[in-house]
């Protein structure tokens, strides 16, 4: 048995130590966290400096027999989960469950997978930093604090199933707040003007130094532009330059994968988790933009010897936000010289995204030529602008297989006058906010310092699994634009169609979303506030610092948290569900109110506290709650409609349900889809109702009085009794066997064991 014991999170990251460790060393895997507060009830004791009760996670149980029995055997303990807080609370953990001494576990971290870094940590070991378990646990106690208190008040109040977090509620509220900002946008129109010059057989295009606010100003600069001349006035020569970007960190990688490669944020972290395990790029959660030493001078050494020392510039980057203090690096590769890996095309695709960007940023800048040349009219006080760039230097643009197309102006002269081909104003109108991607959303909470490195990706996913956001693409809408042709001194008007408001793989947030959203910010306001979110940040970092105790700060937190329960409980349904009043009922006077019930949205016609019960509705198809009309909504209150009546006499009724349109006779549902169940006539109704009757007698042979069926089922005919379902053998005739047979059958199949699907291991 070997006498050291080596812990890590996943059996990928354990597969690659054990390559660099010798026989003295055996590597196993916790599959994360093996402790955790369980996943029901609060199970922290609030009066008692809010401990948390612990328990091992069911599924690691004989797992952790495992491992305890190993680390007995052991002469050392080794804890190697990653470096961040999450990976000391995970060791810190492992030494509680395992009953680990202290004089024989030795903690160590590391930043890369590689047999150098792997043997610099055996060789400086530590103790577990307690003061980073203190900023975990922290983190973990609030956040069960703030979903165990507050999501029962939203059950009760909005929607069964729903739930609250401090991160997430923030990160919704971003993006309702950017919804409200497009809905309430104006949008305003002006004319763009380009001009189209012919230069010794070439087209010079240049564009007018402002917009025109109106078609009457466009057309009144094209009357004067007919009998102008356009003369060179000015021709200014810049040299310019492209800079590398810094460095990735969590976030910036989570943006350029989404912005080049398309992937999510989850994605992202997932591959990048894989190269990590694999070596072949460094610890993927870091807010650190510094590369250390030795990989400078790896990456001088590259750049030198392939492309040479004109290539190289070498930058030093330092990490502004003093609270990055989770890893010691950015990501990077662990070796410049391999410039292709991964399991597979998506690994390697985000592996070359991160060697080109780490090597960039020590190669030189990118130098151009800017050129601007001011053309003068007549006529007008305006300047038209032609602008031009020529790249001289590629510089680190060398490593990116598209660079920027060099724009080349004709040779011109100052005081030449240029021929007129055309003049073009187009109508435009200003643009709203766009909505967040995953990217873009992730960028934003860094700038407001709401969560870190670790939380984004889980985040994200869990206001989409919530239901509070929906990523999708937003169609837009079409509209006539007109433009103003100058061309050979006529002007003529057109209408060119343009579709506008087209977005892709867009944050959108549903209404429960926006309901859930002013509840919390009227009785939550301080959850909701970036500022307070990002406040808690900082006290987890003070945390971590030694500089504040956890227990402090989250009693801190609780004695203002917890009388806002009590004030949120006294808000009414009506409230809590903007009911919007569309109007009265023209027959009955009654008001009708568009507002959103316990299962989604629905029309109510009559008070809630009045002592008739209101009549309920649903809303009409692709209408919603915030658009819908009184006009669109009466007509709603005619179901249920009665169609008419069976051969039998029983009523037909058609309905909407959740599952959309259908008829009813007795306690038979039948779906009418596609039919409007406000126009479906009685012989319609009648043909599906008999259809649907004749499937059901279709789907049995024969019924026996003990209960036994023989069923025609989608893989042929079988026996059942309610609990057991044998198939009939080939040489039976289902219409004609016997209830003794039946029995033989279902008796000659033995009765299958039950047992318990185990939980699927997190890695």
């Amino acid at each position: 048995m070997p006498k050291n014991l080596v812990i890590v999170e996943s059996p990928a990251k354990a597969k690659t130590i054990q390559k660099y460790l010798g026989k003295d060393y055996s590597v196993k895997s916790s599959f994360g966290h093996v402790r955790d507060l369980p996943k029901k009830g609060l199970c922290i004791d609030i009066e008692h400096d809010f401990k948390p009760t612990y328990e091992i996670n069911p599924d690691k149980k004989k797992l952790v027999r495992e491992l305890k029995k190993a680390s007995k055997a052991a002469h050392d303990v080794w804890l190697a989960s990653d470096e961040d807080r999450e990976g000391e609370a995970i060791a810190w953990h492992l030494t509680k469950a395992l009953d680990l001494k202290p004089q024989n576990t030795k903690r160590i971290v590391f930043h890369e997978i590689t047999e150098q870094a792997i043997k610099h940590a055996i060789d400086n070991p530590r103790a577990v930093d307690l003061h980073l378990v203190d900023a975990q646990q922290a983190r973990r106690v609030l956040d069960r604090l703030v979903g165990y208190e507050l999501s029962p008040v939203l059950w009760r109040k909005v929607r069964p199933g729903l739930s609250a977090g401090r991160v997430q509620s923030v990160a919704v509220r971003l993006c309702i707040d950017r919804e409200r900002e497009i809905k309430d946008f104006k949008p305003e129109g002006s004319y763009r003007v380009i001009a189209t010059f012919s230069h010794s057989g070439d087209d010079l295009k240049a564009e007018l130094d402002k917009r025109l606010i109106d078609s009457k100003l466009a057309k009144t600069f094209l009357e004067d532009a007919k009998d102008s001349d356009f003369t060179v006035i000015t021709i200014d020569q810049k040299p310019g330059t492209r800079s590398p970007g810094t460095p990735f960190i969590t976030s910036t990688l989570q943006q350029e994968a989404s912005r080049q490669l398309g992937y999510s944020v989850r994605q992202t972290m997932n591959l990048a988790q894989r190269l990590y395990e694999a070596g072949h790029i460094t610890y993927m959660r870091t807010d650190s933009i510094t590369l250390s030493g030795e990989v400078l001078g790896a990456a001088q050494n590259y750049i030198l010897n392939n492309f040479g020392k004109e290539y190289y510039h070498r930058r030093q980057f330092q990490t502004k936000d003093a609270t990055a203090q989770e890893a010691h690096e950015a990501i990077r590769p662990t070796n410049f010289n391999v410039l292709k890996t991964g399991e597979d095309q998506q690994q390697e695709r985000l592996y070359r995204l991160i060697w080109q960007r780490t090597l960039s940023t020590q190669m030189a800048a990118a130098k151009t030529t800017n050129t601007q040349v001011n053309i003068k009219i007549t006529k007008r006080p305006e300047l038209f602008l032609a602008r031009g760039e020529v790249l001289v230097f590629d510089g680190f643009l060398k490593l990116f297989d598209k660079r920027k197309d060099d724009t080349i102006l004709p040779p011109l002269k100052v005081g030449e006058k240029l021929n007129l081909s055309e003049i073009v104003a187009s109508e435009t109108y200003s643009r709203p906010p766009a909505r967040y991607s995953e990217a873009t959303l992730v960028r934003k909470l860094e700038e407001l310092g709401i969560g870190r490195p670790s939380t984004y990706a889980p985040t994200i996913s869990t206001i989409q699994t919530r239901g509070y956001i929906e990523k999708k693409d937003i169609t837009g809408e079409v509209r006539q634009l007109k433009t103003l042709t100058l061309k050979n001194k006529k002007i003529t008007e057109a209408e060119v169609p343009e579709k506008s408001g087209v977005e892709r793989n867009k944050l959108v947030p549903t209404h429960i979303a926006g309901i859930t959203t002013d509840f919390l910010f009227k009785y939550f306001a301080d959850v909701l506030s970036y500022d307070f979110t990002a406040r808690v940040e900082d006290d987890f970092d003070k945390i971590a610092d030694g500089k504040e105790e956890w227990e402090k700060m989250i009693a801190n937190f609780y004695k203002g948290f917890h009388p806002l329960l009590s004030k949120a409980e006294t808000a009414s349904r009506k409230e809590v569900s903007q009911a919007r009043l569309l109007g009265k009922d023209p027959v009955t006077k009654k008001p009708v109110f568009a507002r959103f019930g316990r299962y989604g949205p629905m029309l109510q016609k009559g008070e809630t506290e009045s002592e008739e019960k209101p009549a309920f509705a649903p809303l009409p198809t692709d209408v919603s709650l915030d658009d819908i009309t009184l006009e669109q909504a009466l007509p709603m209150f005619a179901l249920p409609r009665i169609v008419g009546k069976t051969d039998d006499g029983e009523v037909i009724e058609a309905n909407i349900g959740r599952f959309g349109p259908y008829v009813k006779v007795g306690k038979t549902f039948v779906s009418i889809k596609p039919l409007d169940p406000y126009k479906i006539s009685e012989k319609e109704a009648r043909e599906l109702y008999a259809a649907k009757l004749k499937k059901e007698a279709d789907k049995y042979f024969q019924e026996f009085k003990s209960g036994i069926k023989v069923v025609n089922g989608p893989y042929g005919p079988y026996v059942t009794n309610g609990k057991r379902n044998v198939k009939l053998p080939e040489k039976e005739n289902p219409s004609k066997i016997t209830e003794e047979q039946a029995k033989i059958i279902l008796d000659s199949q033995p009765v299958k064991k039950n047992f318990r699907r185990r939980a699927k291991k997190s890695k």
